[in-house]
Formats: C-alpha cells, sequence, structure tokens
C-alpha cells in the first residue's frame, strides 16, 4: 500500500488489525554522488551509496523486529515508489512533502496521526547498529503520559522523533541540520507545556569519525547490522587507509 502526493492517486486502506503505532522511517533512494557525500572520502560515490543502501536495509530490518507497530517510509525522490516497494514490500509508503525536512517530518507524522494511528515516530536510516530497545523505548513512553519522544544523536541532531498527537511547531520552527536540533525542540516542547522523555543517545554515520567509530563497533558487536558489516568487511581496507 502506498501514497503519492500532490495530484496523483491515493491508496488508502484501514489501518492494520490491532496496530496503533506507526514507526516512519526517513530514506532517499541512494544515487552516487547524492548520497552520504560527506564519506567521499574516504569513500567513492558509488561505495556511500552502496553503503547506505545496506544502513537502509539494516534500519528496515530492525523495524520489522518490532511488536505491534506498523512499518512505514517516508522517501524521496518523488520517482522512488517502485524502488522502495521492492525494497520493503512489506512496508507502507508515503511521499516526503515539504520545502524542508522539518516540514516533511511534521507532514509524515501528521498523515499517520490522521489516518487513525495513536502513536507515530519518525527516525533516521543512517544509524544501523540503533539497539531495538531504543525504539521500544519510545513507544512505551508514548503509551503512558509522556507527549513527545525524542531520541538525541550525539551531533545535536535526533534520531527519532515520537508523538501521540501533531507538533507542527517542534519540527518547522526549527532550523535542521544545527547542533542545536535537539535542544532548540526541547525548547519549543517547555513552552507548548508538552512532557518529553529523552531516549539513550546514539549517532548517525555522516561522515569519516563517525564511519570510524562505526567499523570500531562491529568489530566487537558481531551479528549486528548484517549488511552493512558484510559491505565493511569487504571495502575494510580501503575505509581503514582513508579514515
Amino acid at each position: 500500500m502506498w501514497y503519492e502526493i500532490a495530484g496523483a492517486p491515493v491508496i488508502d486502506t484501514p489501518l492494520p488489525r490491532g496496530f496503533e503505532n506507526v514507526l516512519i522511517v526517513v530514506a532517499k533512494r541512494p544515487a552516487p554522488g547524492r548520497t552520504k557525500t560527506r564519506l567521499t572520502p574516504p569513500l567513492s560515490p558509488d561505495q556511500a551509496a552502496d553503503l547506505y543502501e545496506c544502513f537502509l536495509k539494516d534500519t528496515l530490518d530492525l523495524v520489522r523486529r518490532l511488536e505491534n507497530v506498523q512499518p512505514a517510509i517516508a522517501y524521496l525522490p518523488a520517482d522512488g515508489a517502485s524502488y522502495f516497494t521492492q525494497l520493503a514490500p512489506d512496508f507502507e509508503l508515503l511521499l516526503q512533502r515539504g520545502e524542508n525536512l522539518g516540514e516533511r517530518l511534521d507532514h509524515a507524522l501528521t498523515h499517520f496521526l490522521e489516518r487513525g494511528y495513536r502513536r507515530a515516530a519518525v527516525m533516521n536510516s543512517d544509524g544501523p547498529t540503533l539497539p531495538e530497545d531504543h525504539l521500544i523505548a519510545c513507544f512505551e513512553a508514548l503509551t503512558g503520559e509522556t507527549d513527545v519522544a525524542i531520541g538525541p544523536c550525539t551531533d545535536g541532531g535526533y534520531y527519532l522523533l515520537g508523538t501521540r498527537q501533531p507538533v507542527p511547531d517542534l519540527t518547522r520552527k526549527v532550523r535542521m541540520s544545527t547542533p542545536h536540533v535537539t535542544a532548540d525542540t526541547l525548547a519549543l516542547a517547555a513552552e507548548e507545556g508538552l512532557h518529553v522523555r529523552l531516549l539513550p543517545s546514539w549517532y548517525d554515520v555522516d561522515d569519516a569519525d563517525t564511519l570510524s567509530q562505526l567499523v570500531t563497533e562491529l568489530k566487537n558487536r558481531p551479528g549486528v547490522a548484517c549488511y552493512t558489516h558484510r559491505f565493511l568487511e569487504h571495502h575494510l581496507s580501503v575505509a581503514e587507509e582513508e579514515i
């Protein structure tokens, strides 16, 4: 089941029986020269795009392990539906809509909440080793008195934002891709009187330093992020020379 915006047909279906939660992976179809450009170097543009696809596959597998959660993908570009349908036929698909990331996050959350889900969360697709427990904690918190759950990243952003109701100001009024995203989001939540639960911190893989961190982590955690692990094993000599 998938959704297209801005004039294209919308295919709508009832909520899956028993699912009150939806977890939306924010993703782009990999493209050399446009995907993970801060990883070039140490990687080539083709390698960076291939590595991101591994991140994405590992993230989707992580989401699949959650119980009582409908998996979804908010995707770009507009012609990417066939790619994501093939990659994740078991996920609902929603085309991202908005002029910037904040608008697109708000659109995705609001879309699924207005469809009837009681709890919705958006997450990134470039933290392939994110522990499953962090995602479980998000929905557990939102089942209680928490209005908003935030998973902060070590770079000042966040890997996840979950809520029980549309919260447009928390995304639209925050300047994204800065070291202050989580702090600014918390300040806006406080102004609106929202009860926030901070989840454990994690990291995105965006540059050579975090790629090096990932390589080290995977050496110590066999069996985690299998697609990413296999890719880095194959290209490890290149990565280690350049990182």
